[in-house]
């Protein structure tokens, strides 16, 4: 008596796919410009912040893709549809800012203790058009409806902060010579970029992979709220993991009383849809099993099922 139940939040306005789509070509664009900019000024500041802006374009990219498929129905091979590619994005570009990091720190090192001399001027205009590119590209994208486009804009502000310590640096090597300036916040960018993917991006992103319950959730607390339902006697088997880090999937086996009928079945199901809302079950799979029959995964509901919590009346 499994019983699935789909739901499915595609309300995206219209336009986030738009806006995402104009911020990964301004981004994918400027963070080019921004390695020739590097070269040109002799600057590793400039270089590392074009790989932060480089990374922020694959992340921005596969947004878009994500956001342009996001109506696209399930297929027979992919059942669950395609929310999962993000996290082959986010891994490739975990990989792809790590080696970069890895990189700039070794290229800053020697820089901080035999300086080279950086085009200053050149150094502060990239920054100016790196504040206002990235700004106006979160500005827009703060006013999208989409979670999506939300999440993008909060790594554009992030952008607009490592470019105006770039714009102060260069400001202050125009006053004073010091050229060490520039490979010291070279290092700090990459030091934080390594960091930030390493220990957070990373982490989450295996997290999923693992299919991990998602920490926005408590997985026994939920289990004690299905068994306060009247009737419940049991709740074995039960399982939460995230498609994307934004949308969930739940299953659980629930043990009914043995002279539970049909009604009261349904009304337990509703009950459980009600009290699940707002924890981003995407996919729900409840399995109703009763006090007087075996679990259908083949061991007995009462203790022996891995998960199992039972009520005490």
């Amino acid at each position: 008596m499994g019983d699935g139940h789909h739901h499915h939040h595609h309300h995206h306005e219209r336009d986030s796919a738009r806006d995402i789509g104009l911020a990964f070509f301004l981004n994918l664009g400027f963070a080019i410009a921004e390695i020739i900019g590097g070269i040109l000024t002799n600057s590793l500041a400039i270089l590392s912040d074009a790989l932060h802006d480089f990374g922020d374009s694959l992340i921005l990219g596969v947004s878009w893709l994500l956001e342009r498929r996001a109506r696209r129905a399930p297929t027979a091979r992919y059942s669950y549809g395609y929310r999962r590619v993000s996290l082959l994005g986010a891994f490739v570009n975990v990989v792809v800012l790590v080696a970069g990091s890895v990189y700039i720190i070794t290229e800053a090192i020697p820089r901080i203790l035999h300086p080279q001399d950086t085009d200053a001027v050149g150094m502060m205009w990239f920054a100016i058009a790196g504040v206002l590119i990235n700004g106006l590209a979160a500005l827009r994208l703060r006013g999208s409806g989409s979670m999506n486009a939300r999440v993008v804009a909060w790594h554009l502000l992030e952008d607009v902060l490592g470019w105006t310590a770039v714009l102060v640096v260069s400001i202050v090597m125009q006053f004073t010579y010091l050229p060490v300036l520039d490979p010291l916040l070279s290092l700090l960018i990459a030091t934080y970029i390594l960091y930030y993917n390493v220990a957070v991006n990373l982490y989450r992103t295996v997290r999923l992979f693992l299919q991990a319950v998602p920490e926005s959730i408590d997985l026994d607390e939920l289990r004690r709220r299905i068994l306060a339902i009247d009737k419940v006697r049991a709740v074995h088997h039960a399982h939460v993991w995230s498609l994307d880090g934004a949308q969930h999937v739940l299953s659980a086996h629930v043990v009914v009383a043995a002279g539970v009928d049909k009604a009261e079945v349904i009304g337990i199901k509703q009950r459980i849809k009600q009290d699940l809302l707002g924890e981003h079950i995407e996919h729900l799979t409840i399995e109703i099993e009763y006090e007087d029959e075996d679990c259908i995964m083949g061991s007995t509901w009462n203790g022996a099922a891995a998960g199992t919590t039972t009520s005490e009346e």
